[in-house]
């Protein structure tokens, strides 16, 4: 096997520092989370108990589907992970 020179070895060693320091700039520059979390009101307490998060996803749409009583926003994703967003 070759053996890998000082010369090389500062090069990758500086690579990896400047590819480490840009992921921790990216992150920090990062927007907040703005997405609501799942409420803890007695109408969602069920969900929180549900300790599958796509069994409970299932249950959201009865209140959030176009006939709900809640429907969702027209510009809403899709609704077939909800607790991918709405975090409990």
């Amino acid at each position: 096997m070759k053996k890998i020179s000082p010369a090389h070895r500062k090069f990758f060693n500086a690579g990896f520092v400047i590819l480490c320091a840009g992921l921790l700039i990216f992150l920090y520059l990062a927007p907040e989370e703005t997405t609501s979390p799942l409420p803890s009101d007695d109408i969602h307490q069920e969900f929180h108990q549900i300790e599958s998060k796509k069994e409970a996803d299932k249950l959201c749409v009865e209140c959030h589907s176009q006939e709900g009583e809640l429907p969702l926003p027209e510009d809403h994703p899709d609704p077939y992970r909800c607790l991918f967003c709405h975090k409990r």
